[in-house]
């Protein structure tokens, strides 16, 4: 059984160089499809904005990170229903109306635009012709598939995503690091996280649980602001702590009638605490993740870059593998 609320014990286990990145890939597809111009298209008209803001994206961090292994990352659910299970609202308001269009998974249709959905095949055969692995787990996100690789401890760890939940793998002492595509990639660290947010450097799940989070659905704990949050995870350190002083009756450290909140509050944080962690022992099978020096099927790249019109942007990304 998963272990859902607990985080590993990193023991490090190689000081080779090997620095892997993770790519959030249905986060950085998605944010391609809003930043990039919707006029970019392929000669028969087909929308090739989210494939060519992808391949940019890659090409830049690529140079920028020189990653030795890379992995993109997927969600096979986006809406898991052990998630749900615990906490219904959870991305219930991203569920497509009528069922129409979209991704799929664990039987909920996500709302996801047309033209976005008609490129995700061209960007798996892309991702599969260049020889950079898919990687996708029945019954999860794309988000614990990341934290499943960065757990296995075989490199430094570069996380790549638009999405704020994936600062709880924030690690200094592996490192993993997260770069947030909302803010040019900038590099977010426990420091990062501390400054951000005025809370302990890995406590980010527990704040979000506390102050909740409207883009997944999670309400928060009721009277439980961001300040307040914050203050509890300064003075106590961790949700769990937080709890048990509570639970014991304590009133140091406890804005007004926040300790009241909290133990009215036991069966919402109960079923939000795993919901908002991140998977990490996801029983994932060995991952060819080994930057490819070259294409690894480069006839079949040069075709699709050319039926999608995308060779220049083809023609950059195989330029920055090759001077890893």
């Amino acid at each position: 059984m998963h272990d859902r609320g607990c985080h590993p014990v990193r023991v490090r286990t190689s000081t080779t160089a090997d620095r892997l990145m993770l790519l959030d890939t249905p986060s950085l597809y998605f944010r391609a499809y809003y930043g990039v111009p919707r006029s970019v298209r392929a000669g028969g008209g087909t929308p090739v904005n989210a494939v060519r803001g992808l391949l940019d994206t890659l090409t830049r961090q690529i140079a920028e990170i020189r990653p030795t292994r890379l992995v993109a990352c997927f969600d096979a659910d986006w809406r898991p229903r052990f998630r749900v299970a615990l906490l219904a609202s959870y991305k219930a308001h991203r569920v497509a109306a009528g069922g129409t269009g979209g991704a799929e998974g664990a039987g909920w249709i996500e709302d996801v635009p047309a033209e976005l959905t008609a490129q995700l095949p061209i960007i798996d055969a892309v991702l599969d012709a260049v020889g950079i692995p898919r990687v996708s787990a029945a019954g999860y996100e794309a988000d614990d598939v990341i934290g499943t690789l960065a757990a296995r401890g075989r490199a430094e760890v570069d996380v790549l995503t638009g999405d704020r939940d994936l600062f709880q793998l924030v690690d200094d002492s592996w490192p993993v690091r997260v770069r947030y595509a909302v803010e040019r990639f900038a590099v977010i660290d426990e420091a990062a996280v501390t400054s951000r947010f005025g809370i302990p450097g890995r406590a980010y799940a527990d704040f979000a649980v506390l102050r909740g989070d409207p883009s997944d659905g999670l309400p928060g704990v009721p009277g439980i602001g961001v300040k307040t949050a914050a203050a509890l995870l300064r003075t106590f350190g961790s949700l769990a702590a937080v709890r048990a002083a509570a639970a014991r009756g304590e009133i140091a450290g406890f804005p007004g009638g926040s300790r009241q909140r909290i133990v009215e509050a036991a069966a919402y944080l109960d079923a939000a605490v795993p919901v908002v962690r991140v998977v990490t022992d996801v029983a994932l099978p060995p991952v060819a993740d080994r930057l490819p020096a070259q294409p690894a099927d480069r006839a079949g790249l040069a075709a699709l870059a050319r039926r999608w019109g995308v060779e220049n942007a083809c023609d950059r990304l195989v330029a920055a593998i090759g001077r890893v």
